[in-house]
């Protein structure tokens, strides 16, 4: 899952950069192109990859949410079930509620961005939109920080996660080894060797 989150944040910083630059280059949008001025054009692309961006940075937040969500589950089933200390459990929950804070504050953050965009838009025929162009500058350069360092935070939350995983399951393999639970039996006398043909020299 690690990995998977890393992938994922990747994408979703390269589209937040990408919508970046396109504002950046576009040009003046207030000093009212026509509707085919390909400062028109840009503005449009850059709307288009700015929703692009917000929906990938709420996706690649729910993935990690989600997969908290299922393991928290899982460390508590299997530690009431095998009777392990409920301290992994205690642990695994409390990653959990803080990836879920920065989650959900990355998801806000991006949502912020976007408002100040549409305030800053002169598409919206609303008046003194261009009071707003800076702070939907300065909102975009510390957002897209901000939800990087989100990503950060849930990828070394997650690997943490992975680690009381993998001991439990440790935990779970001794103690099943111990009980004979996952050791084969061995083959009745006389029976074939697995693989082997009856016909074979």
């Amino acid at each position: 899952m690690a990995r998977i989150i890393l992938s994922l944040s990747s994408v979703s910083i390269v589209l937040l950069f990408a919508a970046l630059w396109m504002g950046l280059t576009m040009g003046d949008l207030y000093v009212r192109p026509m509707p085919t001025n390909e400062t028109m054009q840009w503005a449009m692309f850059h709307r288009l990859t700015g929703i692009a961006a917000g929906l990938m940075v709420v996706f690649v937040e729910s993935v990690a949410i989600t997969y908290f969500v299922g393991t928290s589950r899982w460390c508590k089933e299997v530690a009431e079930t095998y009777h392990f200390d409920m301290q992994l459990v205690a642990a695994c929950n409390r990653l959990k509620r803080r990836l879920f804070f920065w989650a959900v504050c990355g998801m806000l953050t991006v949502v912020v961005i976007i408002a100040l965009g549409g305030a800053a838009d002169p598409a919206t025929l609303r008046p003194n939109t261009q009071a707003w162009a800076d702070w939907h500058l300065l909102g975009a350069i510390v957002g897209i920080i901000f939800v990087a360092w989100t990503y950060f935070v849930a990828w070394k939350t997650i690997l943490a996660n992975n680690t009381i995983t993998e001991k439990m399951t440790e935990l779970v393999k001794a103690i099943r080894r111990e009980k004979g639970l996952d050791s084969e039996p061995p083959p009745p006398a006389g029976s074939q060797p697995p693989n082997s043909h009856p016909l074979a020299v």
